[in-house]
Protein backbone atom coordinates (compact mmCIF):
# COMPACT_ATOMS: atom_id res chain seq x y z
CA UNK A 1 0.00 0.00 0.00
CA UNK A 2 1.29 3.47 -0.93
CA UNK A 3 2.23 5.59 2.06
CA UNK A 4 3.73 9.02 2.60
CA UNK A 5 7.23 8.35 3.89
CA UNK A 6 9.36 11.01 5.42
CA UNK A 7 12.34 12.49 3.58
CA UNK A 8 13.45 10.14 0.76
CA UNK A 9 10.08 8.78 -0.39
CA UNK A 10 7.07 10.72 -1.56
CA UNK A 11 3.60 9.27 -1.94
CA UNK A 12 2.43 8.72 -5.49
CA UNK A 13 -0.81 6.95 -6.41
CA UNK A 14 -0.05 3.63 -8.08
CA UNK A 15 -1.85 2.41 -11.17
CA UNK A 16 -3.08 -0.61 -9.26
CA UNK A 17 -4.55 1.54 -6.47
CA UNK A 18 -6.34 3.76 -8.99
CA UNK A 19 -7.74 0.73 -10.81
CA UNK A 20 -9.05 -0.55 -7.48
CA UNK A 21 -10.61 2.86 -6.83
CA UNK A 22 -12.24 2.78 -10.26
CA UNK A 23 -13.81 -0.56 -9.46
CA UNK A 24 -14.86 0.55 -5.98
CA UNK A 25 -16.71 3.65 -7.19
CA UNK A 26 -18.11 2.20 -10.42
CA UNK A 27 -21.60 1.54 -9.04
CA UNK A 28 -22.22 5.14 -7.94
CA UNK A 29 -20.00 7.32 -10.15
CA UNK A 30 -20.89 8.08 -13.74
CA UNK A 31 -18.43 7.46 -16.56
CA UNK A 32 -18.71 10.99 -17.91
CA UNK A 33 -18.40 11.80 -21.62
CA UNK A 34 -15.22 12.97 -23.30
CA UNK A 35 -16.97 15.17 -25.84
CA UNK A 36 -15.52 17.20 -28.67
CA UNK A 37 -16.20 20.91 -28.37
CA UNK A 38 -17.04 22.19 -31.86
CA UNK A 39 -16.94 25.78 -30.57
CA UNK A 40 -13.45 25.66 -29.10
CA UNK A 41 -12.03 23.27 -31.70
CA UNK A 42 -12.93 25.77 -34.40
CA UNK A 43 -11.74 28.77 -32.39
CA UNK A 44 -8.31 27.31 -31.64
CA UNK A 45 -7.89 25.16 -34.78
CA UNK A 46 -7.38 22.13 -32.56
CA UNK A 47 -9.23 19.02 -31.47
CA UNK A 48 -10.55 20.27 -28.13
CA UNK A 49 -12.36 17.71 -25.99
CA UNK A 50 -14.19 18.38 -22.75
CA UNK A 51 -14.24 15.83 -19.93
CA UNK A 52 -17.72 16.56 -18.60
CA UNK A 53 -17.42 16.01 -14.85
CA UNK A 54 -20.15 18.64 -14.49
CA UNK A 55 -22.54 15.83 -15.49
CA UNK A 56 -21.88 13.73 -12.39
CA UNK A 57 -24.91 13.18 -10.18
CA UNK A 58 -23.49 15.65 -7.66
CA UNK A 59 -22.40 17.86 -10.59
CA UNK A 60 -18.67 17.64 -9.92
CA UNK A 61 -15.80 15.14 -9.88
CA UNK A 62 -15.55 15.32 -6.08
CA UNK A 63 -17.81 12.31 -5.66
CA UNK A 64 -14.97 10.12 -6.93
CA UNK A 65 -12.50 10.88 -4.13
CA UNK A 66 -15.12 11.17 -1.41
CA UNK A 67 -16.79 7.85 -2.16
CA UNK A 68 -13.47 6.05 -2.64
CA UNK A 69 -12.23 7.27 0.74
CA UNK A 70 -15.37 6.60 2.78
CA UNK A 71 -16.13 3.21 1.22
CA UNK A 72 -12.57 2.05 1.96
CA UNK A 73 -12.80 2.80 5.70
CA UNK A 74 -13.01 -0.19 8.11
CA UNK A 75 -16.36 -0.87 9.75
CA UNK A 76 -15.31 0.37 13.20
CA UNK A 77 -14.39 3.78 11.77
CA UNK A 78 -17.58 4.03 9.75
CA UNK A 79 -19.59 3.41 12.91
CA UNK A 80 -17.98 6.47 14.54
CA UNK A 81 -19.03 8.65 11.62
CA UNK A 82 -17.16 11.01 9.31
CA UNK A 83 -16.60 14.77 9.14
CA UNK A 84 -15.33 17.11 6.43
CA UNK A 85 -14.84 20.75 5.52
CA UNK A 86 -15.65 22.00 2.05
CA UNK A 87 -16.57 25.07 0.00
CA UNK A 88 -19.28 23.02 -1.68
CA UNK A 89 -18.42 20.26 -4.13
CA UNK A 90 -16.51 17.98 -1.78
CA UNK A 91 -19.34 18.50 0.70
CA UNK A 92 -21.84 17.20 -1.82
CA UNK A 93 -19.65 14.24 -2.63
CA UNK A 94 -19.29 13.34 1.04
CA UNK A 95 -23.03 13.83 1.61
CA UNK A 96 -23.88 11.57 -1.33
CA UNK A 97 -21.45 8.91 -0.12
CA UNK A 98 -22.81 9.05 3.44
CA UNK A 99 -26.34 8.56 2.15
CA UNK A 100 -25.39 5.66 -0.10
CA UNK A 101 -23.26 3.93 2.54
CA UNK A 102 -25.59 4.79 5.47
CA UNK A 103 -22.84 6.56 7.39
CA UNK A 104 -23.40 9.53 9.68
CA UNK A 105 -21.55 12.62 8.50
CA UNK A 106 -20.92 16.19 9.68
CA UNK A 107 -20.13 18.74 6.98
CA UNK A 108 -18.60 22.14 7.71
CA UNK A 109 -18.97 24.79 5.00
CA UNK A 110 -17.93 28.48 4.92
CA UNK A 111 -20.74 30.90 5.62
CA UNK A 112 -19.98 32.46 2.22
CA UNK A 113 -20.86 29.27 0.33
CA UNK A 114 -23.56 29.89 -2.32
CA UNK A 115 -26.94 28.84 -0.95
CA UNK A 116 -27.46 26.51 -3.88
CA UNK A 117 -24.48 24.40 -2.79
CA UNK A 118 -25.64 24.32 0.83
CA UNK A 119 -29.11 23.14 -0.18
CA UNK A 120 -27.72 20.52 -2.57
CA UNK A 121 -25.42 19.16 0.14
CA UNK A 122 -28.33 18.72 2.54
CA UNK A 123 -30.45 17.17 -0.20
CA UNK A 124 -27.82 14.60 -1.19
CA UNK A 125 -27.07 13.70 2.43
CA UNK A 126 -30.63 13.66 3.73
CA UNK A 127 -30.99 12.39 7.27
CA UNK A 128 -27.42 11.08 7.27
CA UNK A 129 -25.64 14.43 7.36
CA UNK A 130 -25.50 17.56 9.50
CA UNK A 131 -24.46 20.76 7.67
CA UNK A 132 -22.68 23.45 9.73
CA UNK A 133 -21.86 26.88 8.27
CA UNK A 134 -18.72 28.29 9.90
CA UNK A 135 -16.22 31.03 8.98
CA UNK A 136 -15.63 32.94 5.76
CA UNK A 137 -13.20 30.60 3.96
CA UNK A 138 -12.54 26.91 3.52
CA UNK A 139 -9.62 27.24 5.92
CA UNK A 140 -11.90 28.65 8.64
CA UNK A 141 -14.29 25.72 8.22
CA UNK A 142 -11.40 23.27 8.20
CA UNK A 143 -10.13 24.45 11.58
CA UNK A 144 -13.61 24.16 13.12
CA UNK A 145 -14.11 20.70 11.64
CA UNK A 146 -10.76 19.50 12.98
CA UNK A 147 -11.68 20.68 16.47
CA UNK A 148 -14.95 18.74 16.41
CA UNK A 149 -13.21 15.69 14.93
CA UNK A 150 -10.91 15.48 17.94
CA UNK A 151 -13.73 16.12 20.40
CA UNK A 152 -16.04 13.40 19.02
CA UNK A 153 -13.59 10.90 17.52
CA UNK A 154 -14.89 11.26 13.98
CA UNK A 155 -12.97 10.30 10.83
CA UNK A 156 -11.90 13.32 8.79
CA UNK A 157 -12.46 13.14 5.04
CA UNK A 158 -9.99 15.62 3.57
CA UNK A 159 -11.09 17.26 0.31
CA UNK A 160 -7.69 16.94 -1.38
CA UNK A 161 -4.71 15.96 0.81
CA UNK A 162 -5.57 12.27 1.24
CA UNK A 163 -4.31 9.18 -0.57
CA UNK A 164 -7.69 7.59 -1.19
CA UNK A 165 -9.17 10.91 -2.29
CA UNK A 166 -6.31 11.46 -4.74
CA UNK A 167 -6.71 7.93 -6.08
CA UNK A 168 -10.43 8.49 -6.55
CA UNK A 169 -9.86 11.68 -8.53
CA UNK A 170 -7.19 9.89 -10.58
CA UNK A 171 -9.85 7.59 -12.03
CA UNK A 172 -10.74 10.48 -14.37
CA UNK A 173 -7.40 9.97 -16.11
CA UNK A 174 -8.08 6.28 -16.72
CA UNK A 175 -11.42 7.15 -18.31
CA UNK A 176 -9.92 9.86 -20.52
CA UNK A 177 -7.19 7.56 -21.79
CA UNK A 178 -9.73 4.83 -22.54
CA UNK A 179 -12.11 7.23 -24.28
CA UNK A 180 -9.58 9.12 -26.42
CA UNK A 181 -9.15 7.83 -29.97
CA UNK A 182 -5.75 9.47 -30.44
CA UNK A 183 -2.81 10.38 -28.18
CA UNK A 184 -3.48 13.49 -26.07
CA UNK A 185 -1.03 16.35 -26.52
CA UNK A 186 -2.27 18.67 -23.77
CA UNK A 187 -4.48 18.26 -20.73
CA UNK A 188 -5.73 21.34 -18.86
CA UNK A 189 -7.10 20.89 -15.35
CA UNK A 190 -8.16 23.25 -12.54
CA UNK A 191 -6.39 23.24 -9.21
CA UNK A 192 -7.58 24.25 -5.75
CA UNK A 193 -6.00 22.07 -3.10
CA UNK A 194 -4.41 19.87 -5.77
CA UNK A 195 -6.06 16.47 -5.36
CA UNK A 196 -7.42 16.35 -8.90
CA UNK A 197 -4.16 17.32 -10.60
CA UNK A 198 -2.05 15.14 -8.33
CA UNK A 199 -4.12 12.12 -9.30
CA UNK A 200 -4.49 12.88 -12.99
CA UNK A 201 -0.88 13.89 -13.53
CA UNK A 202 0.40 10.70 -11.90
CA UNK A 203 -1.60 8.52 -14.27
CA UNK A 204 -0.67 10.52 -17.35
CA UNK A 205 3.02 10.49 -16.50
CA UNK A 206 2.85 6.70 -16.29
CA UNK A 207 0.47 5.91 -19.15
CA UNK A 208 0.88 8.90 -21.50
CA UNK A 209 4.22 10.53 -20.65
CA UNK A 210 4.28 12.76 -23.75
CA UNK A 211 1.09 14.58 -22.72
CA UNK A 212 1.81 18.07 -21.42
CA UNK A 213 -0.03 18.72 -18.15
CA UNK A 214 -1.13 22.28 -17.44
CA UNK A 215 -2.53 23.28 -14.05
CA UNK A 216 -4.75 26.34 -13.65
CA UNK A 217 -5.47 28.43 -10.55
CA UNK A 218 -7.51 31.61 -10.09
CA UNK A 219 -5.33 34.70 -10.25
CA UNK A 220 -6.57 35.76 -6.83
CA UNK A 221 -5.63 32.48 -5.12
CA UNK A 222 -2.26 31.32 -6.53
CA UNK A 223 -1.51 28.84 -3.74
CA UNK A 224 0.22 26.18 -5.85
CA UNK A 225 2.04 28.60 -8.13
CA UNK A 226 3.43 30.45 -5.12
CA UNK A 227 4.43 27.20 -3.43
CA UNK A 228 6.19 25.90 -6.55
CA UNK A 229 8.07 29.18 -6.87
CA UNK A 230 9.17 29.02 -3.21
CA UNK A 231 9.95 25.30 -3.36
CA UNK A 232 7.75 24.58 -0.33
CA UNK A 233 4.09 24.65 0.66
CA UNK A 234 3.16 28.28 1.32
CA UNK A 235 0.03 29.45 3.12
CA UNK A 236 -1.29 32.66 1.57
CA UNK A 237 -2.46 35.37 3.96
CA UNK A 238 -5.27 36.64 1.73
CA UNK A 239 -7.06 35.22 -1.27
CA UNK A 240 -9.81 36.27 -3.66
CA UNK A 241 -12.75 33.97 -2.88
CA UNK A 242 -14.81 34.40 -6.04
CA UNK A 243 -13.79 31.02 -7.50
CA UNK A 244 -15.06 29.27 -4.39
CA UNK A 245 -14.41 25.75 -5.69
CA UNK A 246 -10.70 26.40 -6.27
CA UNK A 247 -9.66 29.09 -3.79
CA UNK A 248 -7.62 27.79 -0.86
CA UNK A 249 -4.88 29.44 1.13
CA UNK A 250 -2.74 26.31 1.31
CA UNK A 251 -2.45 23.33 -1.05
CA UNK A 252 -2.06 19.75 0.14
CA UNK A 253 1.41 18.53 1.09
CA UNK A 254 1.06 15.31 -0.91
CA UNK A 255 -0.36 17.19 -3.85
CA UNK A 256 2.43 19.76 -3.83
CA UNK A 257 5.09 17.05 -3.97
CA UNK A 258 3.34 15.24 -6.83
CA UNK A 259 2.58 18.38 -8.85
CA UNK A 260 6.14 19.62 -8.41
CA UNK A 261 7.32 16.50 -10.20
CA UNK A 262 4.58 16.12 -12.79
CA UNK A 263 3.27 19.47 -14.01
CA UNK A 264 4.67 20.97 -17.17
CA UNK A 265 3.33 24.38 -16.23
CA UNK A 266 1.25 26.03 -13.53
CA UNK A 267 -0.59 29.21 -14.55
CA UNK A 268 -3.16 31.58 -13.13
CA UNK A 269 -6.24 32.90 -14.95
CA UNK A 270 -7.95 36.22 -14.10
CA UNK A 271 -11.36 35.89 -12.49
CA UNK A 272 -12.83 38.14 -15.17
CA UNK A 273 -11.61 35.79 -17.89
CA UNK A 274 -13.22 32.87 -16.07
CA UNK A 275 -16.50 34.81 -15.95
CA UNK A 276 -16.36 35.47 -19.69
CA UNK A 277 -15.90 31.73 -20.27
CA UNK A 278 -18.93 30.96 -18.11
CA UNK A 279 -21.06 33.31 -20.22
CA UNK A 280 -19.65 31.94 -23.49
CA UNK A 281 -20.38 28.35 -22.49
CA UNK A 282 -23.93 29.28 -21.54
CA UNK A 283 -24.65 31.37 -24.64
CA UNK A 284 -22.86 29.24 -27.22
CA UNK A 285 -23.05 25.68 -25.89
CA UNK A 286 -25.97 25.77 -23.42
CA UNK A 287 -23.60 24.61 -20.66
CA UNK A 288 -23.94 25.83 -17.08
CA UNK A 289 -20.64 25.67 -15.21
CA UNK A 290 -19.33 27.11 -11.98
CA UNK A 291 -16.22 29.33 -11.90
CA UNK A 292 -13.87 26.44 -11.09
CA UNK A 293 -15.49 24.42 -13.87
CA UNK A 294 -14.61 27.09 -16.44
CA UNK A 295 -10.95 27.46 -15.45
CA UNK A 296 -9.44 24.85 -17.78
CA UNK A 297 -11.21 26.22 -20.85
CA UNK A 298 -10.29 29.77 -19.81
CA UNK A 299 -6.61 28.85 -20.08
CA UNK A 300 -6.81 27.93 -23.77
CA UNK A 301 -6.45 31.54 -24.92
CA UNK A 302 -3.01 31.67 -23.30
CA UNK A 303 -1.92 28.59 -25.31
CA UNK A 304 -3.60 29.45 -28.62
CA UNK A 305 -0.46 29.08 -30.72
CA UNK A 306 0.90 26.02 -28.93
CA UNK A 307 -2.29 23.93 -29.22
CA UNK A 308 -2.97 24.51 -32.94
CA UNK A 309 -3.48 21.14 -34.60
CA UNK A 310 -3.16 19.33 -31.25
CA UNK A 311 -5.40 16.98 -29.31
CA UNK A 312 -6.43 18.86 -26.19
CA UNK A 313 -8.49 17.81 -23.15
CA UNK A 314 -10.05 20.30 -20.73
CA UNK A 315 -11.58 19.03 -17.51
CA UNK A 316 -14.92 20.72 -16.80
CA UNK A 317 -14.84 20.05 -13.08
CA UNK A 318 -18.27 21.18 -11.90
CA UNK A 319 -21.54 22.96 -12.56
CA UNK A 320 -22.73 24.00 -9.11
CA UNK A 321 -23.36 27.64 -9.92
CA UNK A 322 -25.96 29.73 -8.12
CA UNK A 323 -28.14 31.73 -10.53
CA UNK A 324 -28.04 34.77 -8.25
CA UNK A 325 -24.33 35.11 -9.03
CA UNK A 326 -24.92 35.71 -12.73
CA UNK A 327 -25.15 39.49 -12.38
CA UNK A 328 -21.72 39.59 -10.75
CA UNK A 329 -20.34 37.14 -13.30
CA UNK A 330 -21.53 39.37 -16.16
CA UNK A 331 -20.09 42.44 -14.44
CA UNK A 332 -16.68 40.85 -13.94
CA UNK A 333 -16.64 39.63 -17.54
CA UNK A 334 -17.39 43.12 -18.87
CA UNK A 335 -14.68 44.63 -16.68
CA UNK A 336 -12.12 42.09 -17.85
CA UNK A 337 -12.95 42.64 -21.51
CA UNK A 338 -12.62 46.41 -21.15
CA UNK A 339 -16.29 47.09 -21.79
CA UNK A 340 -17.32 48.36 -18.34
CA UNK A 341 -15.79 51.41 -16.68
CA UNK A 342 -16.51 53.42 -13.55
CA UNK A 343 -15.62 57.07 -13.08
CA UNK A 344 -16.03 59.90 -10.63
CA UNK A 345 -17.57 62.47 -12.96
CA UNK A 346 -17.48 66.13 -11.91
CA UNK A 347 -20.73 67.83 -12.88
CA UNK A 348 -21.02 71.64 -12.83
CA UNK A 349 -24.04 72.51 -10.69
CA UNK A 350 -25.96 74.22 -13.44
CA UNK A 351 -28.94 73.32 -15.56
CA UNK A 352 -28.09 71.28 -18.63
CA UNK A 353 -24.84 69.74 -17.34
CA UNK A 354 -26.15 66.18 -17.46
CA UNK A 355 -27.64 66.80 -20.92
CA UNK A 356 -24.26 68.05 -22.15
CA UNK A 357 -22.53 64.95 -20.73
CA UNK A 358 -24.94 62.60 -22.47
CA UNK A 359 -24.96 64.47 -25.78
CA UNK A 360 -21.35 65.60 -26.05
CA UNK A 361 -19.28 63.18 -23.98
CA UNK A 362 -20.90 59.76 -24.39
CA UNK A 363 -20.28 58.03 -27.70
CA UNK A 364 -23.16 56.78 -29.87
CA UNK A 365 -22.76 53.22 -28.55
CA UNK A 366 -21.97 54.06 -24.89
CA UNK A 367 -24.53 53.29 -22.21
CA UNK A 368 -24.81 54.57 -18.62
CA UNK A 369 -25.45 51.56 -16.36
CA UNK A 370 -24.73 53.09 -12.94
CA UNK A 371 -25.30 56.63 -11.64
CA UNK A 372 -24.96 57.98 -8.09
CA UNK A 373 -25.18 61.74 -7.53
CA UNK A 374 -25.89 64.01 -4.58
CA UNK A 375 -26.35 67.74 -5.22
CA UNK A 376 -24.35 70.05 -2.93
CA UNK A 377 -25.85 73.58 -2.93
CA UNK A 378 -22.75 75.24 -1.48
CA UNK A 379 -20.41 73.89 -4.16
CA UNK A 380 -19.89 74.83 -7.79
CA UNK A 381 -19.26 71.24 -8.82
CA UNK A 382 -20.92 67.98 -7.73
CA UNK A 383 -19.22 64.57 -8.12
CA UNK A 384 -21.15 61.54 -9.36
CA UNK A 385 -20.12 57.90 -9.63
CA UNK A 386 -20.96 56.82 -13.17
CA UNK A 387 -20.70 53.35 -14.70
CA UNK A 388 -20.45 53.24 -18.49
CA UNK A 389 -20.70 50.16 -20.70
CA UNK A 390 -19.02 50.26 -24.10
CA UNK A 391 -19.61 48.20 -27.22
CA UNK A 392 -15.93 48.22 -28.15
CA UNK A 393 -12.94 48.51 -25.76
CA UNK A 394 -11.31 50.85 -28.29
CA UNK A 395 -13.95 53.44 -27.39
CA UNK A 396 -12.44 53.92 -23.93
CA UNK A 397 -9.63 56.38 -24.69
CA UNK A 398 -11.82 58.67 -26.85
CA UNK A 399 -14.42 58.69 -24.03
CA UNK A 400 -11.81 59.77 -21.47
CA UNK A 401 -10.48 62.43 -23.86
CA UNK A 402 -13.95 63.94 -24.29
CA UNK A 403 -14.53 63.91 -20.52
CA UNK A 404 -11.27 65.77 -19.91
CA UNK A 405 -11.82 68.21 -22.76
CA UNK A 406 -15.18 69.27 -21.32
CA UNK A 407 -13.93 69.24 -17.69
CA UNK A 408 -16.11 66.35 -16.53
CA UNK A 409 -13.26 63.97 -15.65
CA UNK A 410 -12.69 63.38 -11.95
CA UNK A 411 -11.19 59.95 -11.30
CA UNK A 412 -11.05 56.51 -12.92
CA UNK A 413 -12.24 53.90 -10.41
CA UNK A 414 -11.52 50.54 -12.06
CA UNK A 415 -7.96 50.62 -10.78
CA UNK A 416 -8.85 51.83 -7.30
CA UNK A 417 -9.56 48.66 -5.27
CA UNK A 418 -10.55 50.47 -2.08
CA UNK A 419 -13.39 52.29 -3.84
CA UNK A 420 -14.12 49.82 -6.58
CA UNK A 421 -15.04 46.94 -4.26
CA UNK A 422 -18.26 48.75 -3.37
CA UNK A 423 -19.42 48.82 -6.98
CA UNK A 424 -19.32 45.10 -7.92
Amino acid sequence: MDTLLEKEKIYKPSLEAVKQASERISKVVLRTPLAESFTYSKRFEANVMLKREDLQQVRSYKIRGAYNKISSLPKEQLEKGVICASAGNHAQGVAFACNKLRVKGVIYMPGTTPQQKVEQTQMFGGEWVEVVLKGDTYDDSFKSAMKRMHEQGLVFIHPFDDEKVIEGQATIALEILEQADEPIDYIFAPLGGGGLLAGISSMFKELSPNTKIIGIEPQGAPSMKTSLKEGRVVELDNIERFVDGASVQKVGTRNFSICKENLDEMITVPEGKICQTILDLYNQDAMVVEPAGAMAISALDFYAEKIKGKNVVCIVSGSNNDIIRMAEIKERALLYSGLKHYFVVVFPQRAGALKEFVAKVLGPNDDITHFEYSKKHNRSNGPAVVGIELKDPNDFEPLVDRMKKRNFYGEYLNNNPNLFQFLI
